[in-house]
């Protein structure tokens, strides 16, 4: 579960579960401290966010412990999956993580 307490973000989540229906597809939506919305997002999903009005701070509720060895990474700007990130363009290109920076294309990464 993502919920934000202060701040806006752009939250996506990615379907990567190779026998779904909507394997690839993601959806996206806008989290802040005023409209108090929250998304939840189950196992076989990626996640990932872009901070629209900061700084944010973003909560995580998980069903598990968390596992570093489970993380992964897809590069922002996969182009087989488009995401359509709210981009400022005049902050030019989005502040990653050392984590992002290393993600590799969504093609090239074996789901399980």
């Amino acid at each position: 579960m993502i919920r934000v307490i202060s701040g806006e973000i752009y939250d996506v989540a990615v379907d990567i579960r190779p026998q779904s229906p909507t394997f690839g597809q993601w959806h996206g939506l806008y989290l802040s401290a005023q409209n108090r919305c929250q998304l939840w997002i189950p196992p076989g999903f990626a996640h990932g966010f872009y901070v629209t009005k900061g700084p944010a701070e973003v909560i995580y509720k998980c069903s598990d412990y968390y596992q570093p060895g489970d993380e992964g990474a897809i590069v922002w700007n996969d182009a087989d999956l488009a995401i359509d990130w709210p981009l400022n363009a005049a902050l030019g290109e989005p502040l990653l993580s050392a984590k992002d920076r290393q993600a590799k294309p969504f093609c090239t990464q074996k789901w399980v």
